[in-house]
C-alpha cells in the first residue's frame, strides 16, 4: 500500500494513505544506489514524515521509540476514573469545524506536530489498564481527530475486541470516510457509532465545517449504519444563530431512520467556548439549553438530557499513577508537542506535555500544574 510520486524536488511515499514520507530528489536518487525503496523509506535519517491530512510533521509512535501512552490529551489512553476508555490512535482532522474544541483542522492556529500510534503497541496498553479495570469496559475511539483516518482502524477494533474485558467498542466519527464497505467490514466487531452531524443543509454545512462537505453522502452513512447490526446515535454540536433551524430536523431525520436501537438515539451537544478552542461570539447558556431538550423530549418522545447511567458508565478506579500536580521532575524531551511551544517528556512512566522552547534531546526541569483525568501539564523551573 505504498503510493509514490514527485513533488517540490522531493520524492514523495505515501503509506495507507495517511503516512507522507519526503526526501530531497538528489539524496534519494544517491541512495537509491546502495538501498531498496523500503529501506530507504525505513531506515533514512534524511526523510520527513508528514500527516497526509494536515500536512504536518507525523511522529509514529511504536513500543520501539518507548513513549507512555498515558498521560496525553491527544493521543494513546484516557482514563477518567470509569468503566470507559478513551482509546486515541491517531491526531489530525480532515474538517475545519468553526466550533471545535481543540482547533483542529488545516486552519488551526495552535497545532504544530501529528501522531500516529501503533496498533500492537496500543493493544498492549490497553490491555494493561483495561485488566485493571475488570469486565464490562467501554473502548472508546475518539480524539482531537477523525478516527477514521487511522489506516489500522478495523485492526485496531479487531484487537480490542479480543480482550475479554471490553464489553462495548464505540466510535466518535463525522462519517465522510465512512462508506457501505467499511460499514459492513465492522458489522459484528463495532458496537455503536457516534456520527457527529451538525446540519443537513449544504450551504450551512460549508459554513460550519469550513471544507465542502458530503451532506447527502453522511445520511445515506447514517441510514446504512441505522439498518445494520451496528447501533446509530447522531451527535450534533448545537451552535447559536449558526444551525438553530437544523436541530430539530436533526432530531426527526434520526428518529425516522432508526437511530438508537440499544442506546439514546441523539446526543445533541452544547457548542462550549474552550480555552483551547475556537470561539464563536454567540454562547447558549446551559439552562436555555436543557430546557429546549425537555420540550423537545415531550414534543419527540426521545430521551435528549443524558446521563453517563444511559451508556452504561460507572465509576472504576483509575489505573495508578505516581505523578502528582505540584511535583517537580527533570525528564528528557523526546518529541515536540502538539502545540506550539510545547514538548514531551517522560517520566514514572507517563508522558508529558511540557511548556518550554528547549529542543528536542536535552532535559528540562519542570513543575506539573495541571494533573486532572490523567492528563500531565508541565511547566518549565
Amino acid at each position: 500500500m505504498i503510493a509514490e510520486y514527485e513533488a517540490n524536488g522531493e520524492k514523495v511515499f505515501l503509506l495507507r494513505r495517511i503516512i507522507e514520507i519526503r526526501i530531497e530528489k538528489s539524496i534519494y536518487e544517491k541512495l537509491s544506489r546502495k538501498y531498496s525503496k523500503e529501506e530507504i523509506i525505513q531506515y533514512s535519517d534524511e526523510k520527513r514524515v508528514i500527516h497526509h491530512t494536515t500536512k504536518r510533521n507525523l511522529y509514529y509512535i511504536s513500543a520501539q521509540l518507548g513513549v507512555p501512552l498515558l498521560g496525553h490529551a491527544a493521543f494513546g489512553i484516557i482514563d477518567r476514573g470509569t468503566n470507559l476508555l478513551q482509546i486515541r490512535p491517531i491526531t489530525g482532522c480532515n474538517l475545519n469545524c468553526i466550533f471545535c474544541s481543540v482547533d483542529e483542522g488545516r486552519g488551526t492556529r495552535t497545532k504544530a506536530n501529528d501522531y500516529i500510534i501503533d496498533p500492537d503497541y496500543l493493544a498492549e496498553w490497553y490491555s494493561k489498564i483495561a485488566g485493571f479495570k475488570g469486565e464490562g469496559v467501554e473502548a472508546h475511539i475518539d480524539g482531537q481527530a477523525e478516527p477514521l483516518l487511522y489506516p489500522y482502524f478495523t485492526e485496531l477494533v479487531e484487537k480490542l475486541r479480543s480482550f475479554r474485558e471490553t464489553e462495548v467498542i464505540s466510535v466518535q466519527t463525522n462519517g465522510t470516510l465512512l462508506g457501505e464497505k467499511t460499514i459492513d467490514s465492522l458489522e459484528g466487531k463495532i458496537d455503536r457509532v457516534n456520527l457527529s452531524i451538525s446540519t443537513l443543509d449544504e450551504e450551512r454545512a460549508r459554513k460550519i465545517y469550513g471544507v465542502r462537505y458530503p451532506v447527502e453522502k453522511v445520511k445515506n452513512v447514517a441510514e446504512m449504519i441505522a439498518n445494520s447490526k451496528i447501533d446509530l446515535l447522531i451527535a450534533p454540536v448545537w451552535v447559536p444563530r449558526v444551525n438553530d433551524e437544523d436541530i430539530e430536523k436533526i432530531i426527526e431525520f434520526a428518529l425516522d431512520i432508526g437511530a438508537g436501537k440499544k442506546w439514546p438515539p441523539l446526543g445533541i451537544q452544547k457548542y462550549i467556548p474552550y480555552r483551547g478552542g475556537r470561539k464563536l461570539r454567540h454562547v447558549m447558556s446551559f439552562r436555555t439549553f436543557y430546557d429546549r431538550l425537555r420540550k423537545w423530549e415531550e414534543e419527540y418522545g426521545v430521551k435528549l438530557v443524558l446521563s453517563p447511567k444511559d451508556f452504561g458508565i460507572e465509576k472504576r478506579k483509575r489505573y495508578p499513577s505516581e505523578v502528582k500536580k505540584g511535583q517537580v521532575y527533570t525528564g528528557k524531551i523526546i518529541m515536540d508537542g502538539r502545540n506550539f511551544g510545547e514538548k514531551i517528556a517522560v517520566v514514572k512512566d507517563r508522558v508529558v506535555t511540557v511548556i518550554t522552547d528547549r529542543p528536542v534531546g536535552e532535559h528540562v526541569k519542570f513543575r506539573i500544574i495541571r494533573s486532572k483525568d490523567g492528563i500531565y501539564l508541565g511547566e518549565e523551573i
